[in-house]
């Protein structure tokens, strides 16, 4: 536990040195802003057309417009952001050997692994927090948002494909042991399910639809059971991504 705890302090120091930590949260924090203003905005700037003599309408904002522009900056420029702030979690130590002392006096390679995931996702937890407090309050603040049918689902499942996208970029950092091993692994992943996500059916189990698809579930035009068959494949992923990253680093030479 103290090589756990201490790995994990390197890991948060090093966020904040490399500026990978202001980077993510001052992102975030943006994204949650700009979804209620885009909303109320929007129909503002699509008036403004009008003047040019085009025959417009537009329909009166609401706060499930704001959510609409949530999950959508979250679920496209967020996860984007998650690819690239993270893409070096595990491959950069591969590249530069800066493991090799620290396993030749005694750290255990799983706890490599599991400080990398731990730190990882403490630090898109808080991002992804910010974001939904600053979209929450700007939300608020400009409608009455009233009763949000499962929400914890529905706010809950852009955070879990993030960490899917987390527990591919240390398990392709490992493989490859660069970051274009890394990018390569994240990005090749969300193409396949985003491929995948063509067939018929397919998007009640594929990890993608959690990213930015849970509007319906606020909308009350979804059901929470549309939404977990993905919601267990994408945990499970996790686990066992999580997994295969412990077992192959503890079969990689240094």
């Amino acid at each position: 536990m103290r090589q756990f705890l201490a790995f994990s302090k390197k890991e948060f120091h090093e966020s904040a040195a490399t500026f990978r930590l202001y980077i993510l949260l001052g992102l975030f924090v943006m994204f949650g802003m700009m979804s209620p203003l885009l909303a109320k905005l929007t129909p503002e700037i699509i008036k403004s057309l009008g003047d040019t003599g085009m025959m417009i309408s537009v329909h009166e904002p609401t706060s499930l417009d704001a959510w609409a522009q949530f999950f959508h900056n979250v679920g496209q420029m967020g996860m984007l952001v998650l690819i690239i702030v993270f893409c070096g979690t595990m491959s950069n130590e591969l590249s530069k050997g800066t493991l090799v002392n620290l396993l030749t006096k005694g750290m255990k390679r799983h706890t490599v692994i599991a400080s990398k995931m731990f730190a990882s996702s403490v630090l898109w937890t808080f991002a992804y927090l910010l974001c939904f407090g600053a979209g929450f309050a700007y939300t608020a603040y400009f409608w009455d948002i009233g009763e949000l049918p499962h929400a914890l689902l529905a706010f809950a499942a852009p955070w879990l494909f993030g960490e899917l996208l987390l527990a591919t970029h240390v398990f392709g950092g490992t493989l490859f042991g660069n970051i274009y091993g890394s990018l390569l692994s994240c990005i090749g992943a969300v193409i396949l399910m985003n491929l995948l996500s063509i067939l018929p059916g397919a998007s009640k189990y594929n990890p993608v639809t959690l990213s930015g698809g849970t509007l319906p579930l606020l909308s009350g035009a979804g059901k929470p059971s549309d939404f977990i068959p993905a919601v267990l494949i994408c945990a499970a992923a996790v686990v066992l991504l999580t997994a295969g990253s412990i077992v192959m680093f503890n079969r990689k030479k240094m």
